[in-house]
């Protein structure tokens, strides 16, 4: 399935500026930010504002006071980005922090405007630029990117690949850019990213440049998405190797187990029997063990099947219904867009034996699943795995009010209420 690779979209991006300034419609990446916006006055006007090059956009320098910790920590600045109206003047109207050039942070907002900036100067959307000088070239046919409110490709994240496609990037850039014999990306371009000098603020012994990480010690290459969601490229061992997560862990380590791994600098010889324990393996933690689950109490009997219409709420939601006789389910009515009158109603399978119960809709697969912590409430965890993202929602019942609590990836609580139709 396509997975959402976060922040290792902007090595795409990347590149999607490489082949345009190889093909002479970018300009000089020292050409200022603000001259590829003539139709924008940016708010909070400051001479560092108007130092900002394009190169300082790709080397995460730009200067721009920005709060998008690469820990587990909120984003703040991030969730402000996509809860605005226009996310490249959010961008640009925000004050400056340092000088441009001179130090690492963190900025999903800034290649944002490296995906406009893009837009603006091929006459297409960065999507369909993608499809038509990266992807097809590399075949890659299946992949979906979001769009921000004014239909501009996300620069920072929200690109969809297969894990499989991931790795043709990074074998793009193991070979310097060309494939087949062709040269998509220009090598000095991609050449950059493997003489990256930026140090990566607390970050000790990284590197960054052009949207790519860089561990010299390792003599590694990354694009590296939130929650590990990884491009690596090992140019001396000849290796590329990708994959998707959903934590946090030491990216060091994986690349010391890659490494490690490397037994030869040719092809190994067939091992039939230990390929077949391999395949053995992975269809065992394939498939997911049940735990232990509680018994349910008596109030679920009485709740089952039971419409709650709900209070007035930023979800949307405005019915539910939880379905637990049987094969467990729960239905959400909710209206199909803010400010909307219409709605529509989602049924999804519920684990209740402790394992995960899967859908697929046309928003992706779902994976959920419930168990009682107590007589009154009903603990579900909603996995998105192609997002990369758990959401734990606490339902509470007192008598025929329930109080819902959504709990998302940064301990953030939002809650809703409702009531039980007479």
């Amino acid at each position: 399935m396509k997975h959402r690779i976060n922040s290792a979209t902007k090595g795409v991006v990347a590149a999607l500026a490489g082949i345009a300034s190889g093909q002479g419609v970018l300009g000089s990446t020292d050409t200022p930010v603000l001259d590829f916006f003539p139709d924008r006055v940016p708010a909070n006007p400051d001479a560092r504002k108007k130092a900002m090059t394009l190169q300082t956009l790709l080397d995460m320098t730009s200067g721009i006071d920005w709060t998008e910790p690469l820990t587990n920590a909120v984003p703040e600045s991030l969730i402000a980005l996509e809860r605005s109206a226009d996310w490249q003047r959010f961008v640009l109207d925000r004050p400056m922090a340092q000088q441009p050039g001179s130090t690492f942070n963190c900025n999903s907002g800034g290649s944002h405007l490296v995906s406009a900036i893009i837009a603006r100067k091929v006459g297409m959307d960065t999507q369909d630029y993608a499809a038509q000088q990266l992807f097809k070239p590399i075949g890659v046919g299946d992949f979906r990117w979001r769009k921000d409110p004014q239909g501009v490709s996300t620069g920072g994240f929200g690109l969809y690949l297969q894990t499989p496609d991931m790795a043709r990037i990074g074998y793009l850039y193991l070979n310097h850019g060309a494939w087949n014999g062709a040269q998509i990306v220009p090598r000095a371009w991609v050449d950059k990213v493997f003489n990256a000098s930026v140090p990566m603020g607390p970050m000790a012994g990284w590197r960054y440049g052009d949207f790519w990480w860089t561990l010299p010690a390792r003599k590694a290459y990354l694009a590296v998405g939130y929650k590990r969601q990884l491009i690596i490229v090992l140019p001396e061992l000849g290796v590329v190797a990708a994959m998707t997560g959903r934590t946090h862990y030491p990216i060091e380590n994986v690349i010391d187990h890659l490494t490690g791994a490397v037994k030869s600098d040719q092809a190994l010889p067939a091992n039939p029997q230990a390929f077949e324990s391999l395949q053995a393996k992975i269809q065992d933690v394939a498939v997911e063990k049940a735990s232990g689950v509680p018994p349910a109490p008596a109030l679920a009997r009485e709740i089952s099947g039971k419409k709650y219409r709900m209070a007035n709420n930023e979800w949307g939601w405005k019915e539910l219904t939880l379905n637990l006789d049987g094969t467990p389910s729960y239905d959400v009515v909710s209206y199909t867009a803010r400010g909307a009158s219409t709605t529509r109603m989602v049924t999804r399978p519920l684990g209740m034996d402790g394992r995960f119960a899967t859908s697929q809709s046309a928003e992706g697969i779902v994976a959920s699943k419930a168990g009682w912590v107590d007589g009154s409430t009903l603990s579900m965890l909603v996995r998105l795995p192609e997002e990369a993202l758990d959401l734990t929602y606490q339902v509470r019942f007192d008598g025929r009010r329930v109080e819902i609590t959504q709990i998302n990836e940064f301990g953030q609580r939002r809650a809703v209420t409702g009531e039980m139709e007479p």
